[in-house]
């Protein structure tokens, strides 16, 4: 735990230590898996001693913990500004959904390494940050419930839309097609994927298919 007596400064640098321990280790693991990559491959990835890491992080599991939590964090925050920014623009709930569907295919195509470990560590039961996966996994897909409820209320989604699967359902969609692109269908831009998505959601959820 960081002393409330550092200096911005240092709070900066340790951040940025940080910054790099987790593109290092997101890079190695999706390499070769979370067993496989040791503490000392993190470290000479990332530039810094063996020593860095642990004063950083307690572990290696403690280090992809909360690698799990600040991948996961930036996704929710950028879901979350794409409805308000929308909601400010006086969009439409739809609107606000489609603009969190382009945020999140951006989110992917800027981090696919770590996207690759989140969708594969959702499949997992037997890792000690489970609990904690889960719960960060809720935050961002939180986002995608308020608008859906803020719909129904206004009475632009039916009231039968069921708001936990659909909201999950969505972020699953794309994180699914987004793997999918990067994987077998590099050559689309993210304008083409976004608007297929964009298609399938303005029918199915605003109610037009």
């Amino acid at each position: 735990m960081e002393r409330s007596s550092a200096t911005p400064g240092a709070r900066t640098r340790r951040e940025a230590t940080r910054q790099k321990l987790y593109e290092a280790a997101v890079t190695l693991i999706a390499e070769q898996g979370f067993s496989a990559t040791t503490v000392d491959e993190i470290a000479e990835r990332a530039g810094v001693a063996k020593g860095t890491v642990y004063y950083n992080f307690a572990s290696k599991s403690v280090l992809f913990e909360e690698l799990l939590r600040h991948g996961v964090g930036l996704l929710t925050a950028s879901l979350r500004k794409a409805a308000d920014r929308t909601a400010r623009e006086g969009g439409s709930r739809v609107d606000a959904l489609d603009a969190m569907v382009r945020a999140g295919l951006v989110f992917i195509d800027r981090y696919p390494a770590f996207t690759q470990l989140y969708v594969a560590e959702l499949w997992r039961t037997n890792r000690s940050w489970q609990a904690t996966l889960l719960v960060v996994r809720q935050e961002a897909v939180a986002v995608v419930e308020g608008v859906l409820r803020d719909g129904m209320a206004d009475g632009e989604f039916s009231e039968d839309v069921d708001v936990p699967l659909t909201a999950a359902a969505l972020v699953g969609m794309v994180l699914v097609a987004a793997l999918d692109w990067k994987s077998f269908q590099p050559q689309r831009s993210l304008d083409d994927v976004h608007a297929a998505l964009s298609r399938l959601l303005q029918g199915r959820v605003s109610g037009r298919l």
